[in-house]
């Protein structure tokens, strides 16, 4: 069986899923592949959370290769290599600022770019430029993920480079100007890594990409950011979860 630190969880530590993740993480990175984890109702009762919580956090491993779950028996720690990088939930606005708590944002460029793309979504006329924020999101400082970020004009010209200091960059649009967002629009596509990107992020040319492209809105509806996020795909998932109507 395997040792876990069993203790019970507070949410003041934040999300109470990802807390029961991280020990059994540093669990799991102790232990011998084979090796059985507690049944769920165990670990529920001797963390002190629900079922829905470590089945939450149990899918977040399993999405990681860390664990391989069985038919009518508890889970165990995967064969070593089968590790599949981050693993983000995408089904609130909660979500999105919960993917970025190891993260942090390193800001390249904030400068006027044309983009077609941002000319639609803001409904702006054929060759405005937008602010741009440049960077990429480094996670335990190895880059993840780069992203570009366009706002409207009359939006952008309100903020400067120092005013991105949050790696949630909403939040930070938020709390300088006063613009509360109230949802988000997300559109995933795939895509082969250039020279230029590869480098970027540090992997090889040619390889898989995963591309969210997310358009925020404020609570009239209107589009406030556009965020073109590309990620490695080596080292980031998806995950979205529905609800029956």
């Amino acid at each position: 069986m395997l040792h876990i630190d069993m203790r019970p969880l507070h949410r003041t530590d934040g999300p109470l899923y990802r807390q029961a993740a991280e020990l059994l993480r540093d669990a799991i990175a102790a232990g011998a592949a084979g090796t059985e984890l507690p049944t769920e109702a165990d670990l529920a009762q001797r963390f002190g959370v629900s079922l829905i919580t470590i089945r939450h956090a149990l899918r977040d491993l399993e999405a990681e290769g860390l664990i391989r779950k069985r038919p009518a028996k508890t889970a165990v720690v995967a064969e070593p290599g089968a590790h599949r990088g981050v693993v983000r939930a995408m089904n609130s606005l909660e979500d999105i600022v919960d993917a970025t708590q190891d993260a942090r944002l390193e800001i390249i460029s904030y400068t006027r770019r044309r983009s077609v793309e941002a000319e639609g979504v803001f409904g702006l006329d054929s060759g405005t430029a937008c602010p741009c924020l440049r960077g990429r999101m480094l996670v335990r400082e190895k880059p993840l993920s780069e992203v570009t970020i366009f706002f409207p004009p009359a939006i952008g010209s309100q903020l400067k480079r120092e005013d991105f200091d949050d790696v949630v960059v909403f939040r930070s649009v938020e709390r300088r100007l006063g613009i509360r967002i109230a949802s988000a629009r997300v559109t995933v596509a795939a895509e082969l890594a250039s020279a230029r990107l590869a480098a970027a992020l540090d992997f090889a040319e040619g390889s898989a990409v995963l591309i969210n492209r997310m358009v925020y809105l404020d609570a009239a509806g209107r589009p406030v950011e556009l965020t073109i996020a590309r990620h490695r795909a080596d080292s980031y998932r998806l995950r979205y979860e529905f609800a029956a109507r």
